[in-house]
């Protein structure tokens, strides 16, 4: 209106209204006489005792150049920070939205949507109602296979949990039944040293930590020891079935963690 030259038709449009909403409020930063006119109007309906909404991604003092006197009057009313819902309000909502159109959703395929789409609600119900046409089509029975063909290209797949030193540590703890202690302490027998040596070359396989930052989490370990640990295993481990099928194992253990 302002680069229209239509700000009279903007003041009787919108300074005579009795619930004023508006979307992504921190747009207005930056912009001078867009926000000159906001706060005549923000003033003309609040003195009218008129509703105002307004949303943001962020709360009014952390908006950059935003006027100091329209941040005090955003702070007057409720600030409400809405989160992304959680696992089970995702469930619930494709459960109400399966409900209200009569489908019959299994709990299995809820959570599988649920589970991976966790912040756009549009998304949410945008597969299910995808799935149901589908289904709806090809008279299909609505199930978790059914959904992991239908939705594979829209919903990602689960991100497995990263692996950390301390995971490796506990996992060759158990498997070789060893203290996590020892691992990190400075005893030299193989029973020991060899598990040790196991968990130094999975952290260098398995993360993204350097050889003196893999030697610090095992007691201070100098670098060269941990370099020697991971050339020993790696040089072994092709020549050895047996030692082959213990890294296999550990790598499955670590999965379970």
């Amino acid at each position: 209106s302002i680069r229209d030259d239509k700000t009279i038709q903007f003041r009787k449009k919108y300074r005579n209204t009795d619930v004023l909403v508006v979307d992504d409020i921190h747009f207005l930063a930056g912009k001078e006489r867009t926000q000159e006119e906001f706060f005549h109007t923000f003033n003309t309906l609040h003195e009218a005792r008129k509703q105002i909404v307004l949303s943001s991604d962020r709360s009014p003092t952390e908006i950059p150049t935003l006027e100091k006197r329209l941040q005090s009057r955003f702070e007057w009313g409720l600030i409400a920070d809405i989160q992304p819902p959680d696992l089970e309000t995702r469930i619930a909502i494709l459960k109400k939205k399966a409900a209200i159109d009569n489908i019959e959703l299994p709990d299995e395929v809820a959570m599988f949507i649920a589970e991976r789409v966790k912040s756009n609600i549009r998304k949410l119900e945008g597969c299910l109602v995808r799935l149901v046409a589908h289904c709806s089509l090809f008279k299909q029975k609505i199930d978790l296979d059914v959904a992991s063909e239908i939705l594979r290209d829209i919903l990602p797949s689960r991100k497995s949990k990263p692996i950390t030193i301390e995971m490796i540590q506990k996992a060759v703890s158990r498997y070789y039944k060893v203290k996590e202690s020892a691992l990190k302490g400075k005893k030299r027998i193989r029973s020991i040293a060899f598990p040790r040596q196991i968990a130094m070359y999975l952290c260098r396989e398995f993360t993204e930590a350097s050889f003196p930052e893999i030697g610090t989490q095992f007691g201070g370990k100098d670098h060269t020891t941990v370099m020697y640990a991971f050339r020993k295993i790696e040089e072994r481990k092709n020549k050895n079935s047996a030692l082959l099928n213990e890294l296999k194992e550990l790598k499955k253990l670590l999965k379970t963690l």
